[in-house]
């Protein structure tokens, strides 16, 4: 309790400039014995905190000294500017100042040297405003009626509760709650066709830490590729999960789900894979070829 306090007197100090004891123990519920006892303990920790007396006195910190030194580290401080470069796109931060105005604080350049656009190629930014309405959505916690096209080919409407943005493996996902399955859901940003934020609320969900429990199941996918395709392997594998034969093609291992879109993702590598394991996904992928090949022979 006292540590939450001593951080709200230093805040509330930045924000106001001064403040006098009295001041202070009336708006933390303290008496002002204790705010004095505060006011050492932060000095003792290196918070350049005095108090002057007379008319105009009162309760001061030291000029830019708290953020700069005391609180934030110089990796702590670039972080910050870069994680607010790093989502410019969606809410153009740098012409609303707001990076200025902590670069000044901070004393750091807030150079623009990381640009992240979340829109396809060809796009024209509409990945852009998704993401910050869906992301708009979890922060307020409203709920969101999408239109979603899933891996099994099915289109469906569907309510759900946003509970968080994910990126992973070259794409942005929406973990959320599924009310009409009653259940937790991953949903692929890029899929949703359509969405509305919704006037209910809700709170008390909290999507749960393993991929497991969010109705997915994955598994173990074993591929050989020729080292012709070293540029798609290293695209879209990490490095734990690929290795060298003697010949030198690529053998790689991975956790990935067993659906539709696996056996469109598998066949987009056309005649430059081979399926090790398991056995039975090869035919699939080979009676999926033959289907396509029937389609659009002359």
């Amino acid at each position: 309790m006292q540590e939450s306090r001593l951080f709200k007197i230093v805040y509330h100090l930045l924000e106001k400039g001064q403040a006098t004891a009295p001041e202070l123990a009336e708006k933390f519920e303290v008496s002002v014995r204790t705010i004095y006892r505060d006011i050492d303990a932060l000095s003792g920790a290196g918070i350049p905190i005095y108090a002057e007396a007379g008319r105009n006195g009162g309760i001061h910190l030291m000029n830019g000294f708290v953020l700069d030194k005391a609180v934030l580290s110089e990796e702590e401080k670039q972080e910050i500017l870069t994680a607010l470069q790093s989502i410019n796109t969606t809410q153009n931060i740098s012409s609303s100042q707001t990076l200025q105005k902590l670069s000044a604080i901070f004393n750091l350049s807030s150079e623009n040297w990381l640009e992240v656009n979340f829109s396809r190629w060809g796009n024209k930014g509409t990945d852009n405003k998704k993401f910050e309405i869906l992301k708009s959505s979890v922060i307020h916690k409203k709920c969101v009626k999408i239109t979603y096209a899933s891996s099994y080919g099915e289109v469906s409407e569907r309510i759900i509760c946003p509970l968080k943005m994910a990126y992973k493996s070259m794409s942005w996902y929406l973990k959320a709650y599924c009310m009409q399955k009653q259940d937790y859901r991953i949903f692929k940003l890029t899929r949703i066709i359509d969405f509305k934020v919704l006037t209910e609320g809700f709170s008390k969900y909290s999507f749960p830490e393993t991929e497991e429990e969010s109705g997915q199941s994955y598994h173990t996918i074993i591929l050989r590729f020729p080292q012709n395709m070293a540029y798609r392997v290293y695209d879209e594998f990490d490095g734990t999960q690929v290795s060298r034969n003697e010949n030198g093609d690529f053998i790689v291992s991975a956790q990935m789900p067993e659906d539709e879109w696996l056996t469109g993702y598998l066949l987009s590598f056309g005649t430059q894979v081979d399926i090790i394991e398991p056995a039975y996904l090869g035919e699939i992928v080979s009676e999926q070829a033959k289907r396509i090949y029937e389609k659009y022979k002359t």
